[in-house]
């Protein structure tokens, strides 16, 4: 990457501009187009009384403020979910929309970074300005929108302008009880267009990709002398365990019971998304009716008019992060005499060299023009990856490039469109066979009066046969297969070695759905981000490329805890769905540590009659003062121990004092910690035969007791004292753990702070869907809430508070079913 200083201010003005301002122009074309205001909100439990054209776009709220949009085309449609979504998320969108067009460092400065995670972690504006000027440009927007349904793109427009139609209430009274967004006066609250709708798209796309590796992408620069480092900081083996996101633990958990499991009365559908509280990727939750063409209700990411996990009256699905690798990497021979070209087959080519412009805002207010070059080659962007480890940096003579089959894959939206309209469960595994979109999760689904079950990590993934690899394979690859078997990386100087065309595939160089692993079962199928091996431990499934993710692997503590969960309610002998759905509920939140069940006991055992343990200096916790050798009475802890119930519910106690003790446990590797190593033969109960013996083990429980009193925290303290979320001036207790501890209910803050909030991520929408005579029926559960302020101690607590308590949400989906609702609200708008 060449940089150059900042130079040139633009035209416009260095004036920080007035919200209303800047809005001006813009709002022009929308109050155009509205005939007239949109109705105001009725106080809850009001009657509705107007009978609604049928043009009109009826959005009507039930309990915990869940949308229920209604029109009578795809634009009306969209323009009600974009108008939901903004009265409930304004500040968190309008903040994305100006990530998506590259403008951060223009609004925000370009050394500040975005104030909530997401898929593309938290880095600096400027690069964040660069990657979407190159990946969320023109020509990607226009390649997107080429493959996608009249009716969707209908439905895109009609989410921008919604969009914008509540934008243009800001400067109008509010109805009762009704506050401005805090973000209202802002000037980067700008309106949008379908084109901002479609780069929010893109970013969904690369997440198990280029996003990951976003700095390395735009900072790389011909044999620099420092290679960039990226904001996570991670090893590359560290960032290579994490499918996507910034933290271990982002992902889901999906569990699909067929008919054997029900006495031959259908499926059963848990949903459970560990996933961002804050953020542009939040969930947010609606129902979507288009008569006689849609009737679908879940979950998408802000931004997105499309439900993405959820149900119609005819099936239900979910997601969880797949373990396969979506993109990979090729080991570049550059050509002697210039270090931005690379030989291709004895040939030399020249990088494809992209310049790119950022303007940027100055601390004085100022505004200038920041310069970088993209390089980028036939198999895609160069990425020096120097600073994760030396072999991968760009120097004179070495380069890697990384291609992301996502980068190509415009079907994702059309998929998901698709399936919010099928009609039965082999529909919607036909969509997913002809479109094979999905692009970094597997999917579980179930169909109305079927007694069937469906487990496929079928969508986009490099078509990598081994083979492949074998023959392509270098010295860097070899070595880098050491720590990373999925990752592919091939000799990018022999034409041959590029992902393998076949005519089979819905994309050039993707893997043809023939060869990815699908299941169906009438008992059950699971997946908690691990492979698809064990989608069914009754079946593995086995014999697809390494790429695809299907090692014969050590499962996470929480997948053997869900695999577990499954096994017990396909064999609880159950005579229907409902009864089946009772227990699910039940059961998934009983916030169970896994580890603590199975490990808890052994370690206490050995560890405890010793009384007292020896301290020296190392044994210090990172960030502490270093202390002097002491010794530490661990009977209290033991006792404490003893009496908790090895669960994560709010008034439990020893479960904080637990997640120190095993966070420590686990410092030691495997090999030594386990007596059993792992083995593919018992893969549900190895590694065992803890070593409680080992003298770390002791010193981790005293470290344990030093960590709760660093903290000032008693040693029974309940969970819920330090486990809440902030809402409404009120702190709200809550449960679950952090994958680690191998808690299936998650519940995960950052930097040992507790406290779940806009930076945290943990179980967020949750749902338990079934079928009867009537349809569908589904419970479920908003962990953080429908509005953006409702876990900033602002307003929205009433799905907190639901979540808190676990009284799962009974979903009005009928008709009869909203309009009783005793907390029903409608507001109308007039096309």
């Amino acid at each position: 990457m060449i940089f150059s200083s900042m130079a040139g201010a633009p035209a416009a003005s260095g004036r920080q501009p007035t919200a209303r301002a800047t809005r001006a122009l813009g709002m022009a074309f929308v109050l155009a187009l509205l005939a007239g205001p949109p109705a105001g909100a009725r106080e809850p439990g009001e009657p509705v009384r107007e009978r609604v054209s049928a043009s009109a776009i009826d959005i009507r709220r039930t309990a915990d403020g869940m949308p229920h949009v209604r029109a009578s085309d795809w634009r009306g449609l969209g323009i009600g979910q974009g108008y939901a979504q903004a009265q409930d998320a304004l500040c968190t969108l309008a903040d994305a929309f100006v990530t998506y067009r590259g403008q951060r460092s223009f609004y925000f400065g370009p050394d500040s970074k975005p104030a909530t995670r997401s898929t593309f972690g938290t880095p600096a504006n400027l690069d964040l300005d660069f990657f979407f000027k190159a990946f969320a440009d023109a020509p990607a927007i226009e390649a997107l929108k080429r493959e996608q349904p009249a009716a969707l793109d209908a439905l895109i427009a009609g989410y921008a302008e919604g969009y914008n139609r509540y934008l243009a209430t800001l400067d109008k009274p509010r109805p009762r009880g009704a506050a401005r967004p805090a973000c209202a006066d802002a000037p980067w609250v700008q309106p949008i267009g379908a084109d901002d709708v479609y780069r929010r798209m893109v970013a969904a796309a690369l997440v198990g990709g280029y996003l990951p590796f976003l700095a390395e992408i735009v900072k790389a620069r011909p044999a620099a002398d420092a290679p960039p480092v990226s904001p996570d900081r991670l090893s590359l083996s560290s960032r290579l365990a994490i499918p996507v996101g910034d933290a271990i633990g982002v992902g889901s958990n999906v569990l699909a019971f067929g008919g054997q499991a029900t006495g031959g009365r259908g499926g059963v559908l848990f949903g459970n998304p560990h996933w961002y509280w804050g953020g542009p990727d939040r969930f947010y939750q609606s129902h979507l009716t288009l008569p006689g063409r849609l009737d679908v209700a879940g979950v998408s990411f802000l931004g997105i008019p499309v439900v993405m996990i959820g149900f119609n009256n005819d099936v239900a699905w979910s997601h969880t992060v797949s373990a396969a690798r979506r993109f990979g990497l090729f080991d570049l021979t550059l050509d002697p005499a210039d270090p931005t070209r690379y030989m291709v087959d004895g040939v030399s080519q020249p990088m494809r060299a992209r310049p790119l412009a950022v303007e940027v805002r100055r601390p004085d207010g100022s505004t200038a023009i920041e310069r970088r070059t993209l390089y980028s080659t036939r198999f895609g962007p160069v990425a020096d990856l120097g600073a994760r480890h030396p072999a991968l940096g760009w120097s004179a003579r070495k380069a890697v490039a990384l291609r992301d089959v996502n980068a190509d894959n415009h079907r994702i939206f059309r998929n998901f469109f698709r399936w919010n309209q099928a009609r039965s469960l082999d529909e919607f595994i036909a969509i997913q066979r002809e479109e094979a979109a999905m692009p970094w999760v597997n999917t579980a689904a179930i169909g109305r009066g079927d007694d069937r079950a469906w487990y496929a990590d079928i969508g986009a993934a490099p078509n990598v046969p081994d083979a492949l690899r074998a023959a392509c394979a270098t010295p860097l690859s070899q070595a880098f297969a050491a720590f990373d078997a999925a990752t592919p990386v091939l000799d990018g100087s022999r034409s041959v070695c590029d992902w393998q065309g076949d005519g089979a595939a819905v994309q050039q160089g993707a893997t043809p759905v023939a060869r990815m692993p699908g299941l169906l079962r009438r008992d059950f199928v699971a997946n908690m981000n691990n492979s698809h091996w064990l989608a069914n431990p009754a079946q593995p499934l086995t014999g697809f490329a390494s790429n695809l993710g299907g090692g014969e692997a050590a499962l996470s503590l929480r997948a053997l805890e869900g695999l577990g969960i499954a096994g017990e309610l396909a064999g609880a002998g159950s005579r229907s769905a409902r009864s089946l759905a009772d227990r699910v509920a039940a059961k998934v939140l009983e916030a169970r540590a896994y580890s603590a069940e199975r490990f808890k006991t052994p370690l206490l055992d050995g560890i405890c009659p010793a009384g007292s343990v020896a301290l020296g200096a190392g044994d210090t916790a990172p960030g502490q003062a270093v202390a002097a050798a002491r010794s530490v009475d661990i009977q209290p802890a033991c006792e404490v121990l003893r009496r908790w119930s090895d669960r994560a519910d709010a008034q439990d106690r020893g479960a904080l004092l637990w997640d120190f003790f095993w966070a420590r446990v686990q410092k030691i590797p495997p090999a030594e910690l386990y007596a059993t190593p792992f083995s593919p033969r018992s893969p549900l109960t190895t590694p065992d035969a803890i070593r409680a013996s080992d003298p770390r083990v002791a010193r981790a429980l005293a470290g344990a007791v030093e960590d709760m009193a660093a903290r000032g925290w008693p040693l029974d303290t309940p969970l819920g004292a330090q486990r809440f979320a902030r809402s409404e001036g009120r702190a709200v207790p809550l449960y679950g753990g952090c994958d680690a501890e191998g808690y299936f209910t998650v519940a995960c803050a950052r930097d040992g702070d507790y406290t779940m909030g806009e930076l945290s991520h943990g179980n967020t929408y949750l749902q338990i869907v079934h079928f009867d005579a009537r349809g569908v029926q589904a419970r479920t559960l908003l962990a953080h809430g429908e509005r953006e302020t409702a876990v900033t101690n602002g307003a929205g607590a009433a799905p907190v508070l639901r979540y808190a308590r676990k009284d799962w949400l009974r979903f009005p989906f009928r008709e009869e079913e909203i309009a009783r609702d005793p907390l029903l609200v409608r507001e109308t708008l007039r096309p």
